[in-house]
């Protein structure tokens, strides 16, 4: 079902005067603001391709895009290649060092409705949009999404682990991730990776509107060249496919913050109660802890007062929203349809573009800028377990957006891959 290909990839010429620490760059969708205007310091570093600056992006990152190609900045490897990608980390609490293995590769950009490529949550619009106009521009893939496949024997492990002893790059991280890249040009070690993926259906795990943004441009190709085989690079998109089995995978929660209410907060309180037991917690700083593991439990911040809310649960059949069972037991879609919907009044549609709804992954950040003035109240949730999002992918529908936090982020400036026809294999 899922056709993948070795990646003739682009990388930053060794004779560079940086290390390859001072190149990478985080993701679109989690560097902050500050980050950014560091890493824009450095002309050279990988954000110029994922984030361009300057008011019109798209253009931008296509001139660079064509100038380090010209300058030799960036290089073209030989030969096309299966990228194994290693990360290493830690979680706060924990001495066990997690290490989670995948490869890199291009995956053809199947249409959703193909269920070879199954999402589990909705999109921003106007991210989307932002990701087409950049690979349109650039005919680049400038970071790779994160696909799950299944192997419960770890067949492929065994070469990764092989490939992996002789690094191209290893470098921190701003995560404080160890991040190790190699790569396998055995043509008969590469077409054991095709074979394992062929017959699987890939779970996105990140990179939704990334990887939409290859679809639309796929889309968009195909109605221009009604012709096409499908086997044109525009048809293709860079993947890190991990393995859904594997012990290493881990999800943390992400939170949302609103910066203003449009409720006083007294009746905000008050319309909880119609839906929630409404507990007072002392200390704010115990809230992740109280509802861990507690269904339909969310943490609230408002004011410097901290809550812990739990849904009636005689009152969850009054979800109306037409979605399967899979996904109206999840939490979060407890929490956007009573919380956000029902107590506070925006609509399903409303969320996914309400101006002042942010997502959080650290629960220490929430409760600052609430406390700085800079939101009015934190939503602090549960961890989505793999299982949820395995059987929400395998019901077709979705949850709803930012569910997920596959952790550690793949990091952008170790691998490019092209979509130029004398470039991409």
């Amino acid at each position: 079902m899922a056709e993948i290909l070795p990646v003739k990839g682009f990388r930053y010429n060794p004779r560079l005067p940086f290390s390859i620490d001072a190149l990478t760059s985080p993701l679109f969708d989690v560097v902050s603001l500050k980050q950014r205007q560091a890493l824009y310091r450095n002309s050279y570093n990988s954000i110029h391709l994922s984030v361009p600056p300057g008011p019109d992006p798209a253009q931008s990152a296509r001139r660079t895009a064509e100038h380090w190609k010209r300058a030799g900045i960036l290089l073209q490897d030989p030969l096309p290649g299966i990228y194994v990608y290693y990360q290493y980390f830690r979680l706060p609490g924990s001495d066990r060092e997690y290490c989670r293995k995948g490869f890199l590769c291009h995956i053809k950009a199947y249409a959703w409705e193909e269920q070879v490529i199954l999402r589990h949550e909705n999109t921003i619009p106007a991210a989307v949009n932002d990701r087409i106009e950049l690979l349109e521009q650039t005919q680049m893939h400038t970071s790779a999404t994160h696909g799950l496949y299944t192997d419960d024997n770890h067949i492929l492990e065994r070469f990764m682990d092989e490939s992996i002893t002789s690094p191209i790059y290893e470098s921190e991280d701003y995560q404080g991730v160890r991040d190790v890249l190699s790569v396998i040009h055995d043509a008969q070690v590469i077409q054991r990776f095709v074979d394992h993926v062929k017959d699987q259906k890939i779970i996105l795990a990140d990179g939704h509107h990334r990887y939409e943004g290859s679809l639309a441009y796929r889309q968009k190709m195909l109605a221009q060249h009604p012709a096409a085989t499908g086997d044109e690079p525009f048809n293709y998109h860079l993947m890190y496919l991990t393995n859904a089995a594997a012990d290493d995978l881990r999800i943390l929660p992400t939170h949302r913050l609103l910066e203003k209410l449009p409720l006083a907060p007294d009746v905000f309180i008050a319309k909880l109660q119609e839906f929630f037991t409404v507990t007072p917690i002392d200390e704010a700083y115990d809230l992740n802890e109280v509802i861990t593991g507690k269904k339909w439990a969310i943490g609230i911040y408002l004011r410097g007062e901290a809550y812990k809310v739990r849904l009636k649960p005689e009152v969850h059949d009054q979800l109306a929203w037409p979605l399967p069972p899979e996904v109206k037991t999840l939490d979060l879609t407890v929490m956007h349809y009573f919380l956000l919907e029902r107590v506070l009044g925006i609509s399903a549609e409303e969320q996914r573009q309400y101006p002042g709804l942010s997502y959080v992954r650290s629960f220490a950040e929430c409760l600052s800028k609430v406390d700085a003035g800079q939101a009015t109240v934190a939503l602090i949730t549960n961890e989505v377990k793999m299982e949820e999002v395995q059987r929400v992918c395998l019901s077709g529908a979705v949850m709803p957006q930012k569910s997920t936090f596959f952790y550690p982020k793949v990091i952008c400036g170790y691998l490019f891959s092209s979509i130029q026809e004398d470039e991409f294999y």
